[in-house]
Parts: C-alpha cells; sequence; structure tokens
C-alpha cells in the first residue's frame, strides 16, 4: 500500500513529501495508523550523511505513536485499537546468543532498523515520517495508560537510549550520577535517574537551562565552560551518561569519576573520540557505550515511565515544519524533542 511520507531525497537535501510502500500486512505483522513522530538526532545525521551512504530516499522517524488498525491472523499481543508504539528496530534474527538474551539491539546477524536498514525481503526500510506503517507484531510495544501520546513517542528512542544505560550501571539510592548535556536525550536521562533514586547531576555547558534541570529533577547543576567545575567534582561520580552528539574532552570527564565509576557514551558524534588510557588506570575507571535497549527493556522502560508519569518535553509541529526543526535542533533550540503530528503528512 502506497502511504503519504516525508522523506530526504538525497544526503543533504531538505526532505520533501512523498509516498512510500508498506507491505501487505502478513500473519504476524500490524498495520499501525501513526499519530506522531519523534524527532531524533539521528534522524539528522542519517540524512545528511553523517555516517556514511544511505539508501536515499529515506524516510526516517523512529520515535513512532500509533493506533492498531489491523492485526494478522497469527497476533495475538495486539489487536485492532491498541495504542501502541515502535523504536528504533523493527526485526532480527530472533535466533543468535543476543537476541535470545533479549538485546536484540545487539542482533550478531544484524538487527533490522526502522529506516534505512535492509529488510526481510531485501527492501530498504522506512521509518515513521509517514501516516501508516507496519511491523512485525513482536518489535511493536504496547503504550500504557498515564502517559499523552505525544510525549511518549521520544521514549522510544530517547527514553530507552538514557534508561538502558541507568538500569545496566545500577542508578539508584545511594548513587551519584551525571548526566552531560541537557537535550532530547539529556532532559529524560534526568527525569529517569531522578526516579530510579539517585543524586542527579547535570552537566552542561552553560547554566543557560538551570532552572529546567533542577525542575526536571536534578538536585544540581554546573557548567562545563567553567573550569572549577572539573576541579571541584573530581573523583565524584559513580556513573556519567554522556548525552551529547559532539566531540567532549573525554578525559576531563572521566576524571570526574570515582573509583570503579563509569563514563557511558550514549550520544553519537559524527567525528571520532579519543582517550588517553592513564585517565582511565588512574580509578579503575570504564569507558562504555550503549545503544537503546531490547524489546523486553523498552517495554519495561514505557511501563517505569507511566507509573512515575514521565513523558517527554516536547513541541508538536506540522510536517512541513521538519526542515526548520531539523535546523533549530542543531541550533539547541528546543525544550526538548520535536513530535511531528503524523494527522499532517498530506
Amino acid at each position: 500500500m502506497l502511504v503519504n511520507a516525508y522523506a530526504a531525497p538525497a544526503a543533504g537535501e531538505p526532505l520533501v513529501p512523498t509516498t512510500v510502500t508498506r507491505r501487505e500486512v502478513g500473519s504476524n505483522d500490524v498495520l499501525i495508523k501513526i499519530e506522531y513522530a519523534g524527532i531524533c538526532h539521528s534522524d539528522i545525521h542519517t540524512v545528511r550523511g553523517d555516517w556514511g551512504p544511505q539508501p536515499f530516499p529515506v524516510t526516517p522517524g523512529h520515535e513512532i505513536i500509533g493506533t492498531v488498525v489491523e492485526a494478522g491472523a497469527d497476533v495475538t499481543n495486539h489487536k485492532v485499537s491498541d495504542r501502541v508504539g515502535v523504536g528504533c528496530m523493527v526485526n532480527s534474527c530472533r535466533e543468535c546468543s543476543n537476541c535470545r538474551n533479549d538485546d536484540e539491539q545487539y542482533c550478531l546477524n544484524g538487527t533490522v532498523f526502522t529506516y534505512a536498514s535492509a529488510d526481510r525481503d531485501g527492501t530498504a526500510t522506512q521509518g515513521g515520517y509517514s501516516t501508516h506503517v507496519v511491523v512485525d507484531a513482536d518489535f511493536v510495544l504496547k503504550v500504557p495508560d498515564g502517559i499523552a501520546s505525544a510525549e511518549a513517542a521520544p521514549l522510544l528512542c530517547a527514553g530507552i537510549t538514557t534508561y538502558s544505560p541507568l538500569q545496566h550501571w545500577g542508578a539508584g539510592p545511594g548513587k551519584k550520577v551525571a548526566i552531560v548535556g541537557l537535550g532530547g536525550l539529556g532532559h529524560l536521562g534526568v527525569k529517569i535517574a531522578h526516579a530510579l533514586g539517585a543524586e542527579v547531576t547535570v552537566l552542561s555547558q552553560t547554566l543557560k537551562k538551570q532552572e529546567d534541570g533542577l525542575r526536571l529533577g536534578a538536585d544540581r547543576y554546573y557548567a562545563t565552560s567553567d573550569p572549577d567545575t572539573f576541579k571541584n567534582l573530581a573523583n565524584s561520580f559513580d556513573l556519567i551518561v554522556n548525552t551529547v552528539s559532539a566531540d567532549i574532552d573525554v578525559d576531563a570527564y572521566l576524571k570526574l569519576l570515582a573509583v570503579n565509576g563509569t563514563l557511558v557514551n550514549v550520544g553519537a558524534p559524527a567525528e571520532p573520540m579519543s582517550v588517553n588510557v592513564f585517565s582511565l588506570l588512574g580509578g579503575r575507571r570504564s569507558f562504555a557505550g550503549s545503544m537503546i535497549g531490547g524489546i523486553a527493556a523498552t517495554q519495561d522502560m514505557l511501563h517505569f515511565c507511566a507509573e512515575h508519569h514521565i513523558g517527554a518535553d516536547v513541541e508538536v509541529i506540522s510536517a512541513d515544519e521538519i526542515n526548520t526543526a531539523y535546523e533549530r535542533v542543531l541550533a539547541s533550540d528546543v525544550r526538548y524533542r520535536f513530535v511531528i503530528d503524523a494527522s499532517t503528512f498530506v
């Protein structure tokens, strides 16, 4: 079926209205009428070619909230009229050790991502900047009551991207956690770390968003442009989650960790990052990376956020504002996530 969408025709070109083909609903598929699609920095990196060649034209979008309008004959976990979500992946091999361990995002045979990825039929996947999508039911999430749909959309990427490392590295009571950057990822990292019971510090370039950071749940807020910040906070944190998609002085942040502390990178800058090994040796520190979470973890995250009334702070836009929104994201001019009203994909 042909559905209305927005796509980037080539690297660096503005997104334009188009149509994309959705496959027929298979026995284990669901057809979702999309209501909202979040804009992620990954969308911008992809369509601008920052992460290498892409199968253009590309319809981005992996923060999808909508309603099931058709379910295949074998689908038992979703039914027509259910409110559901689709995140960054839509399939995996289901057989490798990582898939069997509920880490489908690290599928050893190749995760099928929601857009710009090779689908099981050999075509390129197209994402949520569209009116409808067909997805294997096993990769569709239930969206619990307690979160507004527009505020839930960014949880499917930004939410799980921050929830996953906070859970994995044990953020909770008695732990000192720093979130680097207060943007689309960072603002949810603060909310989730606070709800987990950790002592939360925001490390941002300036104090411009300090009032927001404290409102969102941070206990402390420091400007990294102030050299005294790195001196005064040395050896302080059990866990630092870096959410910025730009090059940072990794060594300076590593020195903020206490013994056995971990700096986890979840932002994905286009440029390589470097680290001096002595910054790790000096305190048995670790430098790690983390990418989203498996389907089970993502479902847990949604229930956790509903229980704690956590949604993204969003600005809802129409489809014809996408290119302007991209420029505003790059200028850090959004608090804190753009979400597209899918009814405007006409």
